[in-house]
């Protein structure tokens, strides 16, 4: 009986090429990719790659979707839409947050992406049934996704450098405790994103049909 030998690396597949695509642009960035870099990370030719994706942009999409899926948007199923905003707010800037160098390809929108469609249908549906317009609905998710991607791409706490001699209080007089905020960065980092996120939800309550009067309903968010 003849059997067959075991390949010594595993059998390439879309999952193993968009895991491994990820781990690269998570160390080095969207510009170190490339089919010829990706190809010698998966001890691969290159033309190996074409069996699956026909082009580098079609790796992207892909990368970009699996960063997506794992956003939750279930928090919409329960039909408050506040609670449906928040959640999925807390879950997308998670996900953009793990995987900061994928935001600028993201940022182009979710095209025929399938996992950035079901995103997008489940916030706007959610916030249609809520009693949204859909004009307004449209407005309120894409300031959403404004909102999560600046928090999500950079650090504000990180933007300050730890030298306690680098904010002479002769020029800055405010920025005395600066240099500390660095050593902070989670705490300021998500204590900005929340403030920033109750106080969007809390203004748009203000905004929401019910209690808007039926002369200004017309008026754009």
């Amino acid at each position: 009986m003849c059997v067959m030998a075991r390949p010594r690396k595993p059998l390439l597949s879309r999952e193993r090429i968009v895991a491994t695509a990820l781990e690269l642009i998570d160390a080095e960035g969207l510009p170190a990719l490339s089919t010829r870099r990706l190809a010698a990370e998966l001890g691969v030719s290159g033309p190996s790659l074409y069996n699956h994706f026909t082009t580098k942009d079609e790796i992207l999409d892909a990368v970009a979707d699996t960063v997506i899926a794992e956003v939750d948007v279930a928090a919409f199923e329960g039909g408050d839409w506040r609670t449906g905003l928040l959640g999925w707010a807390r879950s997308y800037r998670a996900a953009l947050a793990a995987h900061p160098h994928v935001v600028p390809y993201l940022a182009q929108g979710p095209g025929r992406r399938p996992a950035g469609l079901r995103m997008a249908d489940a916030a706007f549906g959610g916030m249609v049934e809520a009693g949204w317009p859909p004009a307004q609905a449209t407005r309120v998710c894409a300031m959403v996704r404004y909102f999560v991607a600046g928090s999500a791409l950079g650090s504000f706490a990180r933007g300050f450098v730890d030298d306690p001699g680098a904010y002479d209080p002769a020029d800055y007089p405010h920025l005395g405790q600066a240099h500390l905020l660095a050593e902070h960065q989670r705490q300021v980092d998500e204590g900005a994103f929340e403030t920033g996120l109750q106080a969007l939800v809390d203004g748009l309550a203000l905004r929401h049909p019910e209690l808007v009067p039926p002369t200004d309903r017309a008026r754009p968010l």
